[in-house]
């Protein structure tokens, strides 16, 4: 019993120290005096995913699908300027570009900051590790040197992964207009789990991975119970044709663990070619 009584309390004292350390990896990052002139103006701020509403009403639920666990925030001054910086922290790498391209613009080229991120006149947002960084920038005018100056001192302050999602480098580059990562229901099925789709300028292309083969083996059967009439097709480990009323012909494929496919394309027979081509890029 003295044992337990002495191992209980080292336990509860760990835990605390795990609850106190959390929100404060964040907040290195919302830390003002990063560029010089700058002062942090009011209190600092913190969100879980019980109450991000409060901050982003009508937002949060995005952020919530794509795995988020807290934020932390600061709004930074100078002068008459004020720069607010919101640093989320998400379940994985993967989730935090994922927010990241749920959230950019897609007009605007990706630079290489952290796993990707842009710089606007009264905007950054880039993705590293676990986390996923938002700064907005008052008055209107061009603040691109200050915001500049912050994501770069803040990217150098993060662990973890730079590199974007191994899956983007599959999807064939030519006439490619974007990739995003689906949270859940890839092309609004639920039996597709999280996921890559990629538009082109016809048709949009789709990966998603699974724990194993035998559980995308699994998908694949549970597939063409839901489409009765499909057709097999000669892609990969096996595939599937079929014709759907939203996604027009669409081809869907298993290799390995992975679940892919191409949708919204004129016919069948195109589908499965371009499915073909996609599986021939994945290891």
């Amino acid at each position: 019993m003295k044992i337990v009584s002495k191992f209980v309390p080292r336990v509860s004292l760990l835990i605390a120290f795990w609850i106190f350390l959390a929100p404060n990896a964040a907040a290195e990052l919302t830390d003002c005096s990063l560029v010089p002139g700058w002062r942090q103006d009011g209190a600092a701020r913190h969100y879980t995913a019980d109450n991000l509403y409060e901050y982003m009403d009508g937002n949060a639920e995005a952020y919530l699908l794509y795995g988020f666990k807290q934020m932390q925030g600061v709004t930074c001054k100078s002068g008459d300027d004020t720069i607010i910086i919101d640093v989320s922290e998400m379940t994985d790498a993967d989730a935090a570009y994922g927010i990241f391209s749920a959230n950019r613009d897609p007009e605007r080229p990706i630079e290489k900051i952290g796993m990707g991120g842009q710089i606007m006149p009264r905007r950054g947002v880039f993705a590293k590790g676990l986390y996923y960084i938002e700064l907005a920038a008052n008055p209107d005018k061009d603040h691109t040197p200050a915001l500049t100056a912050f994501v770069t001192a803040m990217a150098k302050r993060i662990d973890g992964r730079s590199d974007p999602p191994e899956a983007l480098a599959w999807f064939v580059p030519d006439k490619l207009a974007s990739v995003r990562l689906i949270p859940e229901s890839v092309l609004g099925i639920r039996l597709l789990k999280r996921g890559y789709v990629a538009q082109y300028d016809q048709g949009k292309a789709f990966l998603v991975p699974e724990q194993s083969p035998e559980s995308a083996a699994a998908v694949m059967a549970k597939l063409r119970q839901r489409y009765p009439d499909s057709r097999p097709a000669q892609v990969a480990d096996e595939a599937l044709q079929v014709q759907d009323k939203y996604l027009g012909s669409v081809c869907f494929f298993r290799k390995g663990k992975y679940l892919g496919g191409f949708a919204n394309m004129p016919d069948g027979a195109s589908a499965a070619a371009q499915a073909a081509v996609l599986a021939g890029r994945l290891p």
